[in-house]
């Protein structure tokens, strides 16, 4: 209590204000830990459910590549590229939110940040893919669909990596220089923002998740399997 021998001498006033403090401290550091309990009850379906069908396309993306089928082996490979993103960020967004080192919860934070700045589902749609859906008789109306999904969900990834550029190199790969602005930027880190940009980046993946199950269905059906097999061998 500083210059006061005891907590009973200070003045009501000073007390007052200390009480404050702790409750206050007391009352995030609660808070915390509630929503970390709570948090791990609600996601753990949904991390189950990722986990699976990421072991699910492991499985699948074997078999085509032994099959030799490269339209389902490129659709496949798109869909796991997307949910080792999806699962990074579920890994680590409790501890973004709840840890308790507030370190950790701004690597946390930073780790989001890096998924989503370097991610690019350019780098594994192929430049043909257009060609093998046809080639898989794919009706037009779902190429549309998914292509579509696509370009929605690059615009969304662009538009938060140009979001980040300014801050990258203090808050995701430490090469800024100034050690100084690099620590202020990292504690500077807000929650809010993070999990704004995540929010936009996957609520523009909803479409190619649903535009994606039906793309495929139609590509690995038995029609899609002969055709896209007749057809690139008539090639």
């Amino acid at each position: 209590m500083g210059k006061y021998n005891s907590f009973a001498q200070a003045p009501k006033k000073v007390r007052d204000r200390y009480i404050k403090i702790k409750v206050s401290r007391y009352g995030f550091a609660f808070g915390r830990m509630y929503m970390r309990i709570f948090l791990t009850i609600k996601e753990r379906n949904r991390n189950k459910a990722i986990s699976k069908t990421i072991e699910t396309y492991r499985k699948e993306i074997i078999r085509a590549k032994k099959h030799g089928n490269e339209c389902v082996l490129t659709l496949m490979n798109m869909a796991l590229f997307y949910l080792l993103a999806e699962k990074d960020i579920q890994t680590v967004k409790i501890d973004a939110l709840t840890h308790p080192n507030i370190w950790k919860r701004k690597l946390s934070l930073r780790v989001i940040l890096l998924t989503i700045y370097e991610w690019d589902m350019g780098k594994v749609t192929d430049k043909n893919l257009k060609s093998m859906l046809i080639a898989a008789s794919v009706p037009n109306e779902l190429q549309e669909e998914l292509f579509s999904a696509l370009r929605v969900l690059r615009k969304a990834q662009k538009k938060a990596a140009n979001a980040l550029h300014d801050n990258r190199n203090a808050i995701i790969a430490h090469r800024d220089s100034d050690a100084l602005m690099q620590l202020q930027t990292i504690e500077g880190l807000s929650v809010k923002k993070v999990f704004e940009i995540s929010a936009e980046f996957y609520e523009s993946s909803k479409q190619f998740m649903s535009a994606f199950p039906k793309v495929l269905e139609r590509a690995g059906s038995i029609e899609g399997l002969l055709s896209y097999m007749l057809k690139s061998k008539s090639a």
